[in-house]
């Protein structure tokens, strides 16, 4: 790391101090982007951060502005600029050697594609060249520049393989010998680069060293991984075997280099194979990407292409679709090979985006399929003459095109195949509805079983077996997603002193996990954000709110409260999410966000979503449960089942219950007192009922908390009465009565009858409990002596509940009798079959006795370990 000033090149003024390099390392290799406070201090200490980390920091920072100053008197200062939430340096590209390696390596990858072979063995050599050495290797690492060090280390290699493919299309082989014997030496488990050197050796007519370079190879493999080379060395291996002449092919540039000769494959073939040319017998120009090594799963969407392909009527196509990372390209190019024998004329491949964002226009895709084919039309040919070539190539033959990464209607329709014979398979998020003869396929995330197999595939079965709960784990934080499973196990095979647990440590906190899941050119977040970013901007808002919602499926009616719109707009949003493939529609009618965008969703909604709109759609969302909540109780309260006790619809709570108490989390974390303080007054009752005390605690603590600062004071006695009632049923009973004390002591001060009284009666129940017989009867005295009359039924139901329990502990049958009649009666005049199972129930308890166990609040039932009553005289 060197910092060059005005003095002149050579004189250096890269900071002494370690820690300082850290820095500077660490906002260099993110230039022009915010660096949080956070990621610096964890680059800095890692998980020992000192108390004053962010003090240090600051010193650091500045520090860091004074050496700037320094190379540049001018303008030094201004480079490094403070933006929450911590710091960026704002350097030109052409500062940094990073950049310009990105940018030549980027350009030659693009020569390569297009068959501009010199072109690109000229961009990767001067890429190379700007290399000095590892990344910042004077510079202790955080997991930072780590992960850029690792990126930038597999981006050099790359350009490295690059090269050597393009000088090797360029029959430059004899040359090539003697270095690609170093790189192997120095990489022994590099398949590629013994691919490489194994193409080279057999075309300088060394046919027995080019074996021998395979069996020494092989011989390492075996010895140390227990494994076999790959299918693509394995493939090159028979063919130098076979003698096979088509090896000898190498590509013949036209003058300007910009053309590839018929004899060559695809350019993808070069990329993506060991030797880049079309294996023998395959007609010319027909080679297609090598399959992915280690695909697996999709059987029955393979047998429904494959099928398609056998039967496809003239001018039909397969388009496959699915979210960002889910796989589509390898599964196409899984099915183009397993299908030749169907399409003896060949087999194209052409990505339609070679770069993000940059669609090839159907002139430039049509050239390209026609210079592959080995047609050459006259320069400046208008886009009638190109359709009508590429027509004529179609026309009575066997075709298969592999149209990879489809942008629109209007680039596919010139390109697909009009007549009987040749087919087509388009890989899209966006099905191209609108253009007829389309067949389509969705691809979904993998099951567990698929993405476990995928993983073992990648990864290797010893990492598999060895910890399988934390890859079943690992494989649920990547949501079947294959980029994400494929991402994992490269991190893994990377780093072998990582287990599967300490990496899914690592992606445990969704505000990292994209980020972790990440090396090299592989990296999950890019076409997932690149898939948000190109939808409209009213369908990016509604997946950011829908972040909101928690994982797994749900209803319209969430969607559009944090929507804020009609169900009708809500459906048209949801809907074009889903043409988007940024949404899947979930079984009954719901929706789902597939597991990782959900987290981009999350991510994006804090970068981009004012707090303000934040808030108001935790609030609106936190109403429409309240709502939901009071609608199901409704619905318990007047149900009339066959049995005694009224059963939830379809499950509501069991259903809901984490996205409920989620809900009043976020309000409450929003401040949006009053919306948590109502939700939970609407979920008092399902808790009760479901004995959910985990949630029970949770929310009334929050609600709690919100009530006091929002200073209703009759919500906050509501809240620690239900507290009180949830210690008495675990019997944590000094908890209860402290809950119910203050409860009473603010129902008192505030004139709230209704809560006076529960509370009163909550104390009464512990007193008897006891067996203070006279304290339950006068707090049960002023429980009715608070009034809760016709307006309250069911304070005064829990009045006479109590009032019963007292008499029968008593040994007062008839009175406990009637104070259960009237319990019986109450419950019918709220239609609250609940409550009157349990009136019912109390009645028979006061005819016969209680036996063993005896019921004292509905659904809560004591062991009754005292001698038997009295037998009631009625």
């Amino acid at each position: 790391m060197e910092i060059e000033g005005s003095a002149g090149p050579g004189v250096s003024h890269t900071p002494q101090a370690a820690k300082l390099r850290v820095v500077l390392g660490t906002l260099l290799v993110r230039a022009n982007q915010v660096v949080s406070v956070e990621s610096l201090v964890t680059e800095l200490w890692r998980d020992e951060p000192p108390r004053t980390a962010t003090a240090t920091l600051h010193v650091y920072v500045s520090q860091l502005r004074k050496l700037l100053h320094t190379v540049d008197p001018a303008r030094g200062r201004e480079l490094l600029h403070t933006q929450p939430p911590g710091y960026r340096l704002a350097l030109a590209p052409d500062l940094l050697d990073l950049t310009a390696f990105e940018e030549l390596y980027r350009r030659g990858r693009e020569a390569l594609a297009d068959g501009r072979y010199r072109s690109a063995a000229d961009l990767q050599r001067r890429a190379i060249a700007l290399w000095r050495g590892p990344l910042l290797s004077d510079t202790p690492h955080g997991p930072l520049l780590e992960g850029a060090a690792a990126q930038l280390a597999e981006a050099g290699g790359a350009a490295l393989d690059q090269r050597i493919r393009a000088d090797l299309q360029l029959g430059r082989h004899h040359e090539l010998i003697a270095e690609l014997r170093s790189l192997a030496a120095e990489h022994p488990l590099r398949e590629e680069l013994h691919g490489h050197l194994m193409l080279a050796l057999y075309r300088a007519g060394r046919q027995a060293e080019a074996l021998q370079a395979f069996a020494a190879l092989r011989k390492v493999l075996v010895a140390e991984l227990a494994i076999e080379p790959g299918p693509p060395l394995q493939h090159l291996h028979r063919r130098i075997l076979s003698g096979d002449p088509g090896l000898l092919r190498t590509a013949a540039e036209t003058e300007a280099g910009e053309t590839e000769s018929a004899e060559t494959g695809s350019a993808e073939a070069a990329r993506e194979s060991t030797d880049g040319t079309a294996p023998p017998g395959i007609p010319a120009g027909t080679a297609l990407p090598a399959a992915d090594p280690v695909f697996t799963g999709r059987g029955t969407a393979l047998a429904q292409v494959e099928e398609l392909l056998r039967n496809a009527p003239a001018g039909s196509f397969v388009a496959v679709a699915g979210q960002p990372g889910v796989g589509k390209t390898a599964f196409a190019l899984e099915v183009a090979h397993r299908s030749g024998p169907f399409f003896p004329d060949g087999r194209l491949f052409l990505d339609l985006q070679p770069e993000p964002g940059h669609p090839l226009p159907a002139t430039k895709a049509i050239s390209t399929l026609l210079r592959r084919r080995g047609v050459r039309l006259a320069h400046g040919a208008g886009a009638g003459e190109l359709h009508d070539a590429w027509q004529e190539q179609l026309t009575d033959r066997q075709l298969l095109l592999v149209l990879d990464n489809a942008d629109s209607e209007a680039q596919l329709r010139p390109l697909l195949p009009t007549t009987a014979g040749s087919s087509a398979i388009v890989t899209t998020r966006r099905l191209p509805a609108g253009l007829g003869g389309i067949r389509p396929v969705l691809l979904d995330t993998l099951d567990r079983e698929e993405a476990r197999l995928l993983f073992t595939a990648a990864a290797g079965p010893e990492r598999a077996a060895a910890e399988p709960a934390a890859v079943r784990e690992l494989l649920e934080l990547c949501g079947g997603l294959p980029l994400a499973v494929r991402v994992a196990a490269a991190q893994l095979t990377a780093r072998p002193h990582w287990s599967v647990a300490s990496l899914v440590d690592r992606l445990r906190d969704e505000r990292f996990r994209l980020g972790e899941l990440r090396i090299g050119e592989l990296d999950t977040r890019a076409p997932l954000l690149r898939a948000y970013q190109d939808a409209r901007p009213e369908l990016r808002r509604a997946f950011r709110l829908l972040g909101l919602l928690p994982a797994g499926p749900f209803e319209r009616a969430a969607a559009g409260a944090v929507l804020g719109l009609s169900p009708a707009g809500t459906t048209r949003l949801l809907d074009g999410l889903v043409d988007d493939r940024l949404l899947v529609a979930a079984d009954r009618a719901g929706y789902q966000l597939p597991e990782l965008l959900r987290v981009l969703a999350v991510e994006r909604l804090a970068e981009e979503e004012n707090p303000q709109d934040i808030g108001d759609a935790i609030e609106r969302l936190c109403a429409q449960h309240a709502r939901a909540a009071e609608q199901v109780a409704a619905v318990l309260t007047h149900a009339r089942p066959s049995g005694d006790e009224p059963h939830e619809p379809a499950g509501w709570f069991t259903r809901e219950r984490h996205a409920l108490v989620r809900a009043v989390r976020q309000a409450h974390g929003a401040g949006r007192w009053a919306a948590a303080v109502r939700l939970v007054a609407a979920l008092d009752g399902h808790l009760e009922t479901h004995a959910a005390w985990d949630a029970w605690a949770e929310t009334h603590a929050l609600a709690l908390d919100a009530a006091r600062r929002c200073g209703d004071r009759g919500a906050e006695a509501r809240t620690l009465r239900s507290l009180g009632d949830l210690a008495w049923q675990q019997r944590r009973l000094e908890e209860a009565e402290e809950h119910y004390g203050l409860a009473r002591r603010i129902a008192e001060e505030t004139g709230r009858r209704t809560e006076l009284s529960r509370a009163l009666v909550g104390l009464a129940d512990l007193r008897m409990d006891a067996g203070d017989g006279a304290a339950a009867d006068a707090l049960l005295t002023a429980a009715l002596a608070a009034g809760p009359g016709p307006a309250d039924p069911r304070a005064r139901f829990d009045v006479l509940r109590a009032l019963g329990l007292h008499a029968l502990s008593a040994g007062d049958h008839v009175r406990a009798h009637t104070r259960f009649t009237a319990c019986l009666d109450l419950a019918r005049t709220l239609h609250d079959r609940r409550l009157e199972s349990f009136a019912r129930r109390a009645l028979r308890t006061a005819r016969f006795g209680p036996g063993h166990r005896l019921e004292v609040r509905p659904g809560v039932w004591r062991l009754h370990g005292r001698r038997p009553l009295p037998e009631p005289a009625f």
